[in-house]
């Protein structure tokens, strides 16, 4: 039983992200036609029979790439989103620091909501809540065996946290590299998600 955990490719970085649906650039684009045509390559190796992402347009452009190229549809959800960052998702980074002085992520407490969005506490129960449901479903051969969840660095970042059982805060730094399209395996092993293999980009060199 495997969980492959795949950021998005890349977008525009002068945009705030969250919630935006702003879509992929040229090069998140090419990054995702690569990492479709390396699974294909290694059909084998990945074993992949589920696909879920993310239903934010950066995360569906990537996951359909993968979709062409091993024959799977995958199935949206709202659980994988990045945090909600409310009236701030999408808006221009120059914009967002007049309207919204010093408003950053890393700024909040862990109850205190973006304008519009959720709070870290929220982000952080959002996705705890459903990488257990996703566990559960897999342990129990509802889904799987093998999942890859397209999805963001934000939602990987706390899985690791997870997994580690670690205290996570908004505060806390990158458990490790989240590049964009980057593989993340972990293997049930030993009645523990373990990660096995952190951010693979094979495809990118």
């Amino acid at each position: 039983m495997a969980i492959y955990l795949v950021r998005h490719g890349s977008d525009d970085d002068k945009y705030r992200g969250g919630w935006s649906e702003l879509g992929l650039t040229e090069e998140g684009i090419e990054q995702s036609k690569q990492l479709g045509k390396y699974l294909s390559k290694n059909g084998q190796k990945y074993q992949i029979d589920t696909l879920i992402s993310s239903d934010l347009r950066r995360a569906i452009e990537t996951v359909s790439e993968i979709e062409i190229k091993l024959n799977i549809s995958a199935v949206l959800s709202p659980e994988w989103r990045e945090t909600n960052n409310g009236d701030l998702a999408g808006m221009l980074n120059s914009e967002a620091l007049i309207k919204y002085p010093g408003l950053f992520f890393s700024n909040l407490q862990m109850d205190q909501q973006y304008p519009g969005g959720e709070s870290p506490m929220d982000f952080y129960k959002r996705i705890k809540d459903s990488f257990y449901q996703l566990s559960s479903e897999i342990i129990d051969g509802k889904i799987g065996p093998n999942v890859m969840i397209v999805t963001h660095g934000g939602v990987i970042n706390i899985i690791y946290y997870i997994i580690n059982k670690l205290e996570w805060t908004n505060k806390s730094p990158a458990f490790c590299k989240i590049s964009n399209t980057g593989i993340h395996s972990i293997e049930y092993i030993e009645d523990n998600w373990k990660v096995v293999q952190s951010n693979q980009i094979e495809h990118l060199l």
